[in-house]
């Protein structure tokens, strides 16, 4: 089952402050200011699992995402042409296909880590997301991370 995602942009000021305490973890542990979840969610004043809760839910828009990588985490089946179909959809959208790390397949089930730069991308990354998420043989996608 594929699930429908929407998407808004939101002026931070109107959110509520779990939201901007999450960003400012994420922040912590990504310029390396806090080497663990634990240290990051202490000094910032909210639980772990608060954080883990909606880390994978929460992003900051940046206006120059041309030129970006972006990775994304896909369990397909374990079907002849399946991987095919996904690296068609990535490459009609434009976006150039920098590394793929296929895991071996478990009970019908292979997870395939892609990382893309996102800059000759015609539409937008949710559109891609989308694309493949329609596409026969997908079990799952998840944006891992994004630069």
């Amino acid at each position: 089952m594929v699930e429908d995602k929407n998407f808004f942009i939101v002026d931070k000021s109107v959110l509520p402050e779990i939201f901007l305490k999450v960003m400012e973890v994420k922040n912590l542990l990504e310029s390396r200011k806090e080497k663990t979840v634990q240290s990051a969610v202490q000094k910032v004043g909210i639980s772990r699992s608060a954080f883990y809760k909606y880390r994978d839910a929460v992003f900051p828009l940046y206006e120059n995402t041309r030129g970006k990588t972006v990775t994304i985490a896909v369990n397909l089946d374990d079907t002849p042409g399946v991987l095919s179909s996904v690296l068609n959809g990535v490459a009609s959208e434009g976006a150039n296909i920098l590394t793929i790390n296929q895991t071996i397949p478990i009970n019908g089930i292979a997870n395939v880590m892609l990382t893309i730069e996102t800059n000759a991308m015609q539409g937008k990354l949710s559109d891609l997301v989308k694309r493949i998420e329609a596409l026969d043989g997908i079990q799952s996608l998840k944006i891992i991370a994004r630069e």
